[in-house]
C-alpha cells in the first residue's frame, strides 16, 4: 500500500537549494521536500506523499485522517520507522534478549 499521509511541520530548511522540512508523523519524524507548498508554515499540516508534501491540509482534516491510519494500524508501515519511544524499546528488548 502506498497512502499519502498527513503530517505537522515542525522545522523548515534549506538543501541544496531545495525548501526542505522536519515533519512529525504522530511522532514519527521524517525530513520531507516542501517544493510543491512553498508558502507553508511552521506548525502547519502538509499531505505527504513519497517524500514530497504535496498540499496544505487544515488541523482538522489532519487529525482525523491519523487517527484513521492509527486505527488501521498503517502509520509505522507506511512510514518505515517507529516512534523514537518505540526505537528505545526495541533496542532495549534486543540488548535483554
Amino acid at each position: 500500500m502506498c497512502l499519502a499521509i498527513p503530517g505537522k511541520i515542525v522545522n523548515k530548511f534549506e538543501t541544496d537549494g531545495v525548501q526542505m522540512g522536519k515533519i512529525d508523523f504522530d511522532g514519527i519524524t521524517k525530513n520531507i521536500c516542501l517544493a510543491y507548498v512553498p508558502d507553508i508554515k511552521i506548525g502547519e499540516y502538509a499531505l505527504v506523499h513519497v517524500g514530497f508534501a504535496i498540499e496544505k491540509l487544515d488541523e482538522k482534516t489532519a487529525l482525523e485522517t491519523l487517527q484513521i491510519f492509527r486505527e488501521m494500524g498503517v502509520l509505522e508501515e507506511e512510514l518505515g520507522a517507529t516512534t523514537e519511544v518505540e526505537g528505545v524499546q526495541n533496542e532495549i528488548s534486543a540488548r535483554v534478549s
